[in-house]
């Protein structure tokens, strides 16, 4: 595998044993060499100090060598491992120092995983926060409505209540699903890549109220459970929105996709990849579609943008 340009070359820690292992032997038999050439000259005593000295510095510089190519860089994985478990500031940054290219993988693997672990976390976290504040309002229906239902109702008050009590019911059902979507999209799904045009038919059949054209040509590295997930939400939500026509885009390792539907405000621009952010609450919307489509896409590498647009909506996946 090629370095890329600009990178830091690094020895393997193959190359550093070889080098070590090489050394020690080295000096093993040139001192008894050099000894052996160096006593008529100097004198045995001499020679043999003169030799000592050599092996001595030899040594320093090759234990130098060990230190900051094997052991500064474990004991810096070390500490920084234990960072990460205590959510430290800055733990996820680059380490200052990996030794070895092995050592250099090790510790971007960590970092990559504490990474995906503290996102995992905070989600969680967000998540149940979120979750907690839902849940009262049907539950708050639900104990009314148990209250209510003992006492002397006419049928058509006991038959509202029971409405009332189906659409709470329906509320939490609709958000411990929303649970389960979200834990599936942090999940890796399996390696692919999907040819972006194979799917619009099949798109274009699942929303045929919608007039779904595209625009050049890309093969996306995602598998087709996974885009179909992101463009079926992007679509769906599209079609709630009143738009009669979305346009995908596609360029490289980008796509676009385009509606005209009502457009998201301005004031609620910033908001709609916060979780259960919705203006549909009324009509059952979890708010949940588009943080599970950006949850899913950053565990692949990828991302979603809200692009500026005059009409309509405009988002921006980026692989």
């Amino acid at each position: 595998m090629s370095r890329p340009v600009g990178a830091k070359w690094r020895p393997s820690l193959g190359l550093v044993v070889a080098v070590v292992l090489g050394a020690v032997l080295g000096l093993a038999f040139g001192g008894i060499v050099a000894v052996r050439y160096l006593w008529p000259y100097l004198g045995y005593r001499e020679a043999v100090f003169a030799v000592f000295a050599v092996v001595f510095v030899a040594t320093i510089a090759l234990g130098w060598g060990l230190v900051r190519l094997v052991l500064r860089p474990v004991s810096l994985l070390a500490a920084r491992s234990g960072a990460i478990k205590r959510s430290e500031e800055g733990s996820l940054d680059p380490l200052p120092h990996y030794g070895t290219s092995e050592f250099q993988m090790l510790g971007q693997s960590m970092l990559e995983m504490g990474r995906v672990l503290q996102n995992r976390e905070a989600v969680v976290r967000s998540y149940a926060d979120h979750v907690t504040h839902e849940m009262r309002s049907p539950l708050t229906v639900l104990r009314g409505a148990a209250e209510l239902l003992d006492s002397d109702l006419p049928p058509d008050e006991r038959r509202r209540l029971v409405a009332r009590i189906g659409q709470a019911t329906d509320r939490m059902m609709a958000l411990l699903e929303a649970q389960r979507d979200l834990a599936r999209a942090q999940e890796p799904m399996p390696a692919g890549q999907t040819v972006f045009a194979d799917l619009v038919e099949e798109w274009q059949i699942a929303y045929p109220d919608l007039d779904i054209s595209m625009r050049g040509a890309a093969t996306i590295p995602l598998s087709k459970e996974a885009v179909r997930l992101v463009i079926q939400h992007l679509l769906a939500n599209a079609a709630v929105h009143g738009a009669r026509k979305v346009t995908l885009e596609c360029n490289g390792q980008k796509v676009i996709v385009t509606d005209d539907g009502q457009g998201i405000s301005a004031g609620n621009r910033d908001r709609i990849f916060e979780p259960f952010f919705t203006t549909r609450r009324s009509s059952g919307g979890t708010g949940m579609g588009l943080p599970i489509v950006r949850r899913m896409l950053e565990a692949h590498g990828g991302s979603i943008a809200l692009l500026p647009t005059n009409e309509g909506t405009a988002f921006e996946i980026r692989f």
